[in-house]
């Protein structure tokens, strides 16, 4: 859908909603509605950034935009994440197709972030800024016999050009260009990046036929997903942003692209998102199976049975993308999105305990099995002692699934536990792994009798946020999917969710959490959900209809929050958790008609 409006900065910052993506399994950069590229790691997702504008309007960025007061209307390739733009000025009409580029055999060795222009009518003058920034050092530009070239750290860049856009290099050492689209004019320009490696400079006629390339590319896979629904737009879109967050070299799925957006505006709850965590991980394979993209549902389940088996007796919360241990949380000098500070970098949840992570790997692994795939012995010997650990620790207080600091029984952990050896019973009993089925049955009913006896408020008529408490927990929402519900418990906890956390289709994520941050989109596909899982299915078609309004003040990249107050955007982009809790809903919908 064309999405038509005038962009506007507010202290230098746009609307986390006004944000479109481009990426190539490898980074993701973020183009805002005015033409500015604000934000780019390369050449990986968790690399520091090349422009960085959203936590600093001084960060860094690679801008696109017309000289004059411009509107914009704005979309996607059909079924790809190749980005149009018409820029609409008193002058003329000019488009401008984005693209990080893909080559035949995949991604390139090189990072490739393209941008054809073409003038439609009249005629459109452009401003092109080029502005990276190195959080190592200097940026050392140098004029090579082949190109002008910035170093920058380990990295080797440069900007690529036609002759007709006319550079000038200012005293801070940025790129100025301009050039003017004319009825039928057409160019492109692209910025390329070398990490430790010789840098290729292609012709820009190759550059500009990788465009066309990538978007044939993204549009043969988006045709293999399976979902016929009156929701198909809406999923193929949803579908192709989650895409964004699977990291091609290992098979790993970031949580989200960013670091350091705020939860509220002028909040410290400003988390670095680039990492890999086991839930993130589980669901999204979960989508993907559901979805048909079986190559990354296996690619990243792969990785995640190794990553884990390396790992040590326990599995951590969450992982580099390559595998590795997640940097100590460190604290960076910039001003952050809107003055929201501190803005951090590596994150602490790497020595939290989420004991719901047994029941996303455990349930994950049972699915795969499932949908007729086979689980390899180093796997199956994995999960009997993942289920065995349940065992002995499902009695332990966690962090929760919110990894919050506060240590206690939380009921969705415990849940967890009990889905955790409940599907590894029936792993056991259908021969995909080895251990004693009925051993692991008997000690999901002792989890089970100890949830009803501890974790349900008669007062609530809900299950509460966890033991000794009578707070609630959105989270609780997701437990229909497991076939958790029993004496009407699930319906009428999900009913308390409701009057107490939603705001319409909006929910917050548990008691108190509206004093602190906005409504979490993952959590209102859950109530979506909730409704489908236990019969209600009329009221979750109206109910996504009404989230989908919500969520449509953005270019298909849903963050992690809304306000509800305002229909801003909070929180890290493209969020996963958020995607693939969409795409779940839709789902649920088909399968409980």
């Amino acid at each position: 859908m064309l999405k038509s409006l005038e962009p506007a900065r507010s202290g230098g910052f746009l609307p986390l909603e006004h944000y479109a993506a481009v990426g190539e399994g490898r980074s993701v950069a973020l183009v805002g509605a005015d033409g500015s590229i604000d934000w780019w790691c390369a050449p990986d997702m968790d690399s520091p950034p090349l422009f960085n504008r959203l936590h600093d309007e001084n960060g860094g960025r690679f801008s696109l935009k017309p000289v004059q007061p411009f509107k914009i209307e704005r979309q996607y390739c059909k079924d790809s994440n190749v980005l149009e733009t018409i820029f609409i000025t008193e002058t003329g009409r000019a488009r401008v197709t984005e693209s990080l580029n893909s080559g035949a055999g995949g991604r390139l060795p090189w990072c490739e972030l393209a941008r054809r222009i073409e003038g439609l009518a009249g005629s459109v003058d452009f401003e092109i800024v080029v502005n990276p920034i190195c959080a190592q050092g200097e940026v050392r530009r140098i004029d090579h016999p082949n190109a002008a070239v910035r170093y920058i750290g380990d990295l080797t860049t440069t900007f690529c050009h036609s002759d007709d856009v006319v550079i000038t290099v200012d005293e801070d050492q940025r790129t100025l260009a301009r050039y003017k689209a004319t009825d039928g004019s057409r160019t492109c320009i692209a910025y390329l990046v070398a990490d430790k490696a010789p840098l290729a400079i292609p012709k820009l006629s190759e550059i500009d036929a990788r465009i066309d390339f990538s978007d044939d590319e993204w549009r043969r896979w988006s045709e293999k997903l399976s979902y016929d629904g009156p929701f198909e737009k809406d999923f193929i879109r949803c579908a192709l942003s989650l895409k964004f967050l699977l990291y091609s070299k290992t098979g790993a799925i970031a949580a989200a692209a960013t670091s350091g957006l705020p939860e509220r505006i002028g909040g410290d709850k400003n988390y670095d998102y680039r990492y890999a965590w086991i839930r993130d991980a589980a669901y999204t394979i979960k989508a993907f199976l559901r979805a048909g993209a079986f190559s990354e549902a296996i690619a990243a389940f792969g990785w995640l049975v190794r990553t884990i088996d390396d790992d040590g007796p326990t599995p951590s919360v969450v992982y580099t993308l390559t595998g590795g241990e997640v940097p100590d949380e460190e604290i960076i000098d910039v001003s952050g999105y809107k003055g929201s500070s501190p803005v951090r970098t590596g994150n602490r949840a790497k020595t939290q305990v989420q004991l719901s992570c047994y029941g996303d790997l455990l349930e994950t692994a049972a699915l795969f099995a499932d949908v007729g795939h086979v689980l390899d012995p180093r796997t199956s010997k994995l999960l009997t002692r993942l289920a065995e650990q349940v065992v002995d620790r499902w009695q332990e207080k966690d962090a929760g699934i919110w990894e919050l600091e506060d240590q206690q029984h939380y009921t969705f952990s415990k849940i967890g536990c009990w889905l955790a050896l409940t599907k590894a019973a029936e792993m056991a009993r259908a021969g995909h792994i080895a251990g004693d089925a009925d051993r692991w049955d008997d000690e999901s009913r002792r989890v089970k009798e100890w949830i009803d006896a501890n974790c349900w408020s008669e007062a609530r008529q809900a299950y509460t946020f966890y033991a000794g408490t009578d707070k609630l927990d959105a989270a609780l929402l997701l437990t229909t999917r497991f076939g958790f519900e029993h004496d009407d418990h699930l319906r009428r906890t999900r009913d308390a969710i409701e009057r107490e956390l939603a705001v319409g289709p909006l929910v917050y994520r548990y008691s108190g959490a509206a004093e602190e941050e906005g409504a979490f989109v993952a959590c209102c596909c859950w109530l979506v959900e909730a409704y489908a899982f236990l019969g209600e299915v009329d009221r979750a078609e109206d109910m996504l209809v009404q989230l989908l309004e919500k969520l449509g003040n953005n270019f298909g990249v849903l963050t992690e929050q809304i306000d509800p107050a305002t229909g801003e955007g909070l929180g890290n982009l493209p969020q996963g958790l958020s995607h693939l809790a969409l795409l779940h809903a839709i789902f649920s919908l088909q399968e409980n008609r």
